[in-house]
């Protein structure tokens, strides 16, 4: 009884019990830990995410004036060196427009065409120039650019151990400091976690303007875990 006292006080003062286990229901003592981590990297490449949007009064002008600057948007990325597998198109999004004046019929005035494409840079170095060429090439709106790891999978398994040797010290130290001792693991709870990735730019390009050169090599990927855990005291 003593023991089983003691474990849940323990327990509630660490975290708020999982809606799936709750700390009164376990008839045993017991003690919960939270392991949690954080790597940070500067990021070495980036994805940026352009589309473009045409008006025309008709649905097949607008149509080709998007078709017309994506294809030469990615001719030009792919005599830049760009693999076609880093860049991503999306289908075409038609929509016509209307004009509206009270007590009267809606009047059909043309018709907006959009296109987004969203493109892998693996060299920061070329990323001003890409963007340049987006432009130049009648891509007329920049969505973002999240700066990314080329690292990103070992960086996640790196925090992802930092987090679990993270609550097995807690639950050592803590069990230690009042007495007791661990006898194993009694359950895990682990949501998978996702890096954050800063957005170094949103804009349109009328009237627009960005920062060039190191601007766009400044920034780091942050990635955190976070682990529960429920351990079994002797």
């Amino acid at each position: 009884m003593k023991k089983s006292l003691l474990a849940a006080l323990i327990s509630a003062g660490l975290i708020l019990s999982s809606p799936l286990v709750q700390a009164s229901e376990l008839n045993f003592p017991h003690l919960e830990t939270v392991g949690v981590s954080e790597v940070a990297v500067e990021a070495d490449m980036a994805e940026i995410d352009v589309a473009v949007v045409i008006k025309d009064k008709t649905a097949k002008g607008a149509k080709e004036g998007s078709d017309k600057a994506v294809a030469k948007f990615i001719a030009r990325l792919k005599r830049a060196g760009i693999a076609r597998s880093l860049i991503q198109s999306a289908n075409l999004n038609l929509q016509p427009q209307y004009h509206y004046e009270k007590d009267k019929p809606a009047e059909l005035i043309g018709y907006t065409a959009s296109r987004r494409l969203t493109v892998t840079v693996k060299d920061l170095t070329r990323l001003n120039a890409i963007l340049d060429s987006a432009l130049e090439e009648g891509i007329n709106r920049v969505n973002n650019i999240a700066l990314k790891s080329s690292k990103e999978e070992e960086l996640i398994a790196k925090a992802r151990q930092a987090a679990i040797k993270d609550a097995q010290a807690k639950a050592e130290l803590i069990a230690q400091g009042f007495g007791e001792k661990i006898k194993g693991v009694w359950e895990i709870r682990y949501f998978e976690q996702h890096p954050i990735q800063p957005v170094m730019l949103r804009m349109s390009a009328k009237g627009a303007s960005y920062d060039v050169g190191e601007s766009y090599q400044q920034g780091q990927v942050t990635i955190r875990d976070r682990i529960e855990v429920v351990y079994r005291l002797k």
